[in-house]
């Protein structure tokens, strides 16, 4: 049944009456893993709202809220919602003091929420947000002035609910369907941030059309990896879980993001979750990290493990049409069956053994490692969104997959691919993916031009690339940001990701690629190698690594891996063979947040990398930068293997 223009909290209030007792939410507090119920979490939101409205916040007025993923991230985010306030979720990953305070102060946000990992960040700008009343900081430790422990805002909250609670319940009840819930900031990689307005029932329509495609069970676990600031674990996450009976687990923080990259594994083997959040960076760590593991066992462990691989795949195709035709493939049938036992089981195991599926989003997700995952038996089934659609638009799901494609699309909901006169295109021709339903975003925060250019009557332009499945156009296929293209010297124009994604997925020797062309005589690929994995090739040769015909040898592999997709190689086919790049980059600088070239949902951020390796693209134009032995990537090869992928001080 729909959720029929319910608020968050109509749906929240809804929820918590159906599943009553049972687990909601787990948290690892003093090494111990602890339970809160639906009732709980509910009764904590109200207390956190009572707090709130005793400090004197108003109708309508903004939050700023920045934390790693916890309880009191939802207890906060549930109060502010219940104020009837709105919520302005920061990512803790933002190191930026410019990034803060423009995002603190064009929400207007009056108060701001900080954890312990958070509030040095906050302190270092607090003078620079003027409208800021208070800090209400979620551990206990030495305040500041302006500062309040949470203990207190509770304590605040509970006294003012017995004194003034119909004033709350008045509260409660004026908020409406389309007040806004969230400011929700894009990552501003080019340009200020916009601010996305997310309203009550952008969120309460998306997680209806969210079970239009996807199903978890009553009682289900879902370990929630990524930044519960992001719209996609609010509603594939949080509210999604909360909908379906399920519970949630957060992966313990730290003092700081490492520490908590650190607690995944930890977290993924005591929580045992049936299903996981997933981004493709994440993704490619977990898989090269079970290669290595099985690397150590030895070369016969090995080579098992990649029969068993090289049998699943060709097996399970394209998942929809695994095991088809049968005359042909039934004899691989119970070669799995036994491979997975055997091989894949171990693996499962180190991932809690009762993983069933990925939910994955973020970025485009190689072909490739859809068909690995699900050959492992944990597969990723790929979705796509934007914040501006709150943010899920179509996914893959257990019974109802298209490797390569992004899923079917949610329902309720329009779509249409138009070309660049915005007239609609057939299924199976690429345009621009264009939108429209109730989880469409209510605009630009204080941004009525660039509102104006993305929803037109209605209808969300997406700046993505995409077509609809001729066969079932419930499928679409996302091919990449019209922002990314590659544009030949004759005009023609390509979108790269798909290949990008493929050449880091599918290999053990390269941890990222960019493709580059700009009305160039041909196309190059930028590199990031994986040194580990070159030198132990080259070395199994029997082969010095650091010597010249070493560092020529990586150079070869590496090569290799890019010619795969060229007529006789392993990959041939994917991709248009004019696009193939005819000179290589080695990069010794690899991608991050720190540096500027990922933004915090760790995607590339392709100007900043363009910019970064200027000089190494326009090297590669001339004869000598387009042979692979030239002199810049032999140097960028042996500093990767004697000082680690960082950038050289002369450089």
């Amino acid at each position: 049944m729909a959720d029929k223009r319910l608020t968050i909290i109509d749906f929240v209030e809804k929820y918590a009456a159906e599943y009553r007792d049972m687990t909601f939410l787990r948290e690892k507090v003093d090494g111990v893993w602890t339970e809160t119920s639906f009732t709980a979490t509910r009764d904590e939101g109200r207390v956190y709202a009572s707090g709130l409205m005793a400090l004197g916040l108003r109708k309508g007025e903004k939050v700023a809220l920045i934390s790693e993923g916890r309880n009191k991230w939802i207890f906060s985010e549930l109060g502010i919602l219940y104020a009837g306030g709105v919520n302005v979720p920061l990512s803790f990953k933002l190191e930026s003091d410019y990034d803060l305070t423009f995002r603190i102060n064009h929400s207007d946000s009056r108060f701001i929420i900080a954890s312990e990992s958070q509030i040095e960040k906050v302190r270092r700008v607090i003078s620079q947000c003027p409208a800021i009343e208070k800090v209400i900081v979620l551990d206990d430790l030495e305040l500041r002035e302006g500062e309040m422990y949470v203990g207190e805002l509770r304590e605040m909250g509970v006294k003012f609910m017995a004194e003034h609670s119909a004033e709350l319940e008045e509260r409660i009840a004026s908020v409406g369907p389309d007040d806004y819930a969230n400011i929700s900031y894009t990552s501003g990689t080019t340009a200020d941030p916009k601010g996305i307005l997310l309203t009550h029932r952008n969120y309460t329509a998306n997680i209806e059309q969210c079970t239009s495609v996807v199903h978890v069970d009553k009682g289900d676990v879902m370990l929630i990896i990524l930044p519960l600031d992001h719209c996609f674990a609010h509603v594939a996450g949080f509210y999604f879980m909360m909908r379906s009976g399920g519970s949630i687990a957060t992966v313990p923080g730290g003092k700081n993001a490492v520490t908590m990259l650190k607690n995944i594994p930890i977290a993924i083997r005591e929580v045992r979750p049936h299903v996981m959040l997933s981004v493709p960076a994440i993704s490619r760590n977990f898989r090269k990290n079970i290669e290595a593991g099985i690397r150590k066992k030895g070369p016969k462990v090995e080579k098992l493990y990649e029969f068993a691989l090289d049998n699943a795949i060709k097996y399970n195709r394209e998942y929809y049409n695994m095991g088809k035709p049968c005359w042909k493939l039934w004899w691989r049938k119970p070669i799995k069956a036994l491979m997975d036992k055997l091989v894949f089981k171990p693996v499962r195991e180190g991932f809690g053994g009762r993983l069933r599926f990925f939910i994955g989003g973020g970025a485009l997700l190689d072909i490739e490692l859809q068909r690995y995952f699900c050959a492992v038996g944990m597969p990723i089934f790929q979705g796509y969104g934007l914040s501006e659609a709150t943010p899920v638009i179509c996914a893959n799901a257990d019974g109802h997959a298209r490797f390569g494609s992004s899923g079917r699309t949610v329902l309720p909901m329009d779509i249409k691919i138009c070309d660049e006169e915005g007239n609609s295109l057939p299924d199976g021709e690429t345009g621009e993916i264009v939108i429209r339903g109730e989880n469409v975003m209510a605009g630009y925060w204080k941004n009525p031009e660039a509102t104006g250019k993305t929803i037109v009557d209605g209808w969300l332009h997406t700046g993505d690339r995409g077509y609809l499945c001729k066969e079932d156009r419930r499928f679409l296929y996302v091919t990449g940001r019209f922002k990314s293209l590659l544009i030949s010297s004759d005009g023609e124009k390509y979108s790269p990701e798909g290949f990008e994604d493929s050449l880091a997925d599918g290999s053990k020797y390269i941890d990222a690629s960019v493709l580059y062309n700009n009305q160039s005589p041909y196309t190059v690929v930028l590199v990031i190698p994986n040194k580990t994995a070159l030198a132990e090739a080259v070395k199994a040769k029997g082969i010095d690594p650091a010597s010249e015909a070493g560092l020529k040898a990586q150079l070869d592999i590496i090569q290799g891996e890019v010619d795969s997709y060229r007529p006789g190689g392993r990959h041939q086919g994917l991709f248009p063979e004019k696009w193939l790049p005819a000179a290589i980059i080695v990069g010794e600088t690899p991608f991050t947040e720190q540096n500027g070239m990922l933004n915090t949902t760790s995607k590339m951020v392709r100007g900043k990398v363009e910019k970064f390796y200027e000089d190494r693209i326009e090297y590669a134009m001339t004869a000598e930068g387009k042979a692979l032995y030239n002199s810049r990537n032999l140097e960028s090869i042996k500093y990767c293997l004697t000082q680690g992928n960082t950038l050289p001080p002369s450089w």
